[in-house]
């Protein structure tokens, strides 16, 4: 089943970095056990379907399904730039529509020399307090004390198209050594609805290096991760940790041995957040 199937990393222009993800192009003859198996045979974060857009919405825009090995999921980011990207090698750069679980998704896709990078636009996004049982739950099952959480950075579950618990580290050293208990922090997570743990370090005023615990999806950590990315810009406008105006660089996957690098960009006006990377063919 998995014929059909490209496979590309997104936030990276290195094969070996990034995060892998399954695209189907044309994905009109999968039911959803179909897609879900060729996501569990991938072994990927996440896997992207594509089937044409709704009645009348053009012929750039498609209906984008994702799928972990485990389950679906109402978005994901960085199977949309890597899909994005392998539509603009196809069909040209430029503006496309991808409607998903979460909402409508813009992305617009541009070159630099070789290079194809994709911009996405989340759906609107929101912010909410945790609770200090849920909050006592995830430290624990990470092994985190609570003394090495950054005080500047408070706890909150953010979403821009999937939900995330934002923890933030006090050292890199803290964010560095990363050893959970899987099925505890899967349980938390489903009943929290939590896609992943966006778990942060600043290192200056606009760039952060994040990792993403991921065990809801059945694997232990995504390598680079544009809707937690999306999320984590709409938590920093929110609390107005960083302008309203402002772009971000958030590196991902360096401790995996998997560096990747993301773009977040905020404007003032528009809620939205903007999440940009590369992406490539996997050999």
């Amino acid at each position: 089943m998995t014929d059909n199937v490209l496979r590309y990393t997104a936030f990276a222009t290195d094969p070996a970095g990034g995060n892998p993800a399954g695209i189907v192009l044309d994905a009109s003859a999968l039911g959803a056990e179909d897609m879900l198996k060729i996501a569990a045979d991938l072994g990927y974060s996440e896997s992207a379907f594509v089937t044409p857009g709704p009645a009348g919405s053009g012929e750039r825009a498609y209906t984008v399904r994702y799928f972990s090995p485990k389950a679906e999921v109402p978005f994901c980011g960085h199977a949309t730039v890597a899909t994005a990207v392998a539509l603009a090698e196809r069909h040209g750069t430029g503006d496309y529509l991808f409607h998903t679980l979460a909402g409508e998704v813009p992305v617009s896709v541009d070159r630099a020399g070789d290079t194809l990078r994709a911009t996405l636009t989340s759906v609107a996004p929101r912010v909410e307090d945790v609770s200090g049982e849920d909050l006592a739950e995830a430290l624990a099952a990470l092994d985190w004390p609570a003394a090495d959480l950054d005080p500047a950075l408070p706890p909150r579950i953010a979403y821009a198209g999937a939900r995330h618990l934002v923890l933030a580290a006090a050292t890199r050293q803290r964010l560095a050594d990363l050893a959970y208990d899987f099925e505890r922090l899967a349980a938390l997570m489903r009943r929290l609805d939590l896609t992943t743990v966006q778990l942060v370090w600043r290192e200056s005023e606009f760039t952060f290096h994040v990792r993403d615990p991921f065990p809801v999806g059945g694997v232990v950590e995504d390598p680079a991760t544009g809707a937690a990315a999306a999320a984590f810009g709409a938590y920093l406008r929110e609390l107005g940790l960083v302008p309203e105006e402002a772009g971000l660089t958030l590196h991902q996957g360096a401790d995996m041995g998997r560096p990747g690098e993301l773009t977040v960009t905020l404007r003032a006006g528009d809620p939205r957040v903007r999440v940009s990377g590369t992406a490539v063919p996997l050999a």
